[in-house]
């Protein structure tokens, strides 16, 4: 796997490129703002980007609005988002303009070194990461009339890890249940949410975007 690392950083940028290496995991460009993301991108052609969402010059969004042109120019482009809080506008507006190949993590999961390498490899092969503490937050909102409120405490469970984008053999390893069990609770939860055999297996996107509030 080849990678693009953009951080401003040049201590935690070192430091993701030597956790790569040590995965097996190639660094062939680094940058430390977005347009240098934008040609970085376009000189390497790497297999997964990861970019830190606030950087040079007002250190706001500009690691996002690079992260999101990058998508435009060359859709389909796995992009893993760091961000040191946990900032909800951004990780709904990276997935909803692109549901697939994407994460969103906070700093903090670098230190759990074999969580944020396998965060990378799912990424890397088109699956979504979502921070479990962006998780909790949107759990802890209440919408009037809201069809997640439908949802068992169980469900409501699998949905979360589903969303923080573990398969259902890894969502049933980590609430120790059977497979069958979980694919029972997501058939309920796309009853619930209205989401239509017709849709297939756009299914489990929807369904987590939803969670997500788009």
């Amino acid at each position: 796997m080849r990678v693009v690392i953009a951080e401003d950083s040049v201590l935690l940028r070192e430091g993701l490129a030597r956790l790569l290496a040590d995965g097996g995991i190639e660094t062939v460009g680094v940058t430390g703002d977005g347009p240098g993301l934008v040609t970085a991108v376009a000189e390497h052609d790497p297999d997964l980007a990861i970019v830190d969402v606030r950087m040079p010059p007002s250190h706001t969004d500009e690691g996002l609005r690079a992260a999101l042109e990058v998508r435009s120019q060359r859709p389909g482009l796995p992009i893993l988002v760091l961000s040191q809080y946990v900032e909800q506008q951004y990780a709904t507006e990276l997935i909803g303009g692109g549901v697939s190949a994407v994460g969103y993590l906070l700093k903090e999961r670098i230190a759990d070194v074999a969580e944020f390498l396998d965060a990378v490899r799912r990424v890397a092969s088109g699956g979504t990461v979502i921070d479990p503490e962006v998780i909790a937050q949107l759990l802890s909102r209440h919408r009037r009339d809201d069809p997640l409120d439908s949802l068992t405490a169980r469900e409501r469970e699998v949905l979360a890890l589903m969303a923080e984008g573990r398969s259902n053999t890894a969502v049933a390893a980590r609430m120790d249940v059977t497979d069958g069990a979980v694919e029972k609770h997501i058939s309920s939860i796309f009853t619930k949410l209205g989401l239509e055999p017709a849709a297939g297996g756009h299914r489990r996107v929807l369904a987590v975007l939803a969670y997500l509030g788009r």
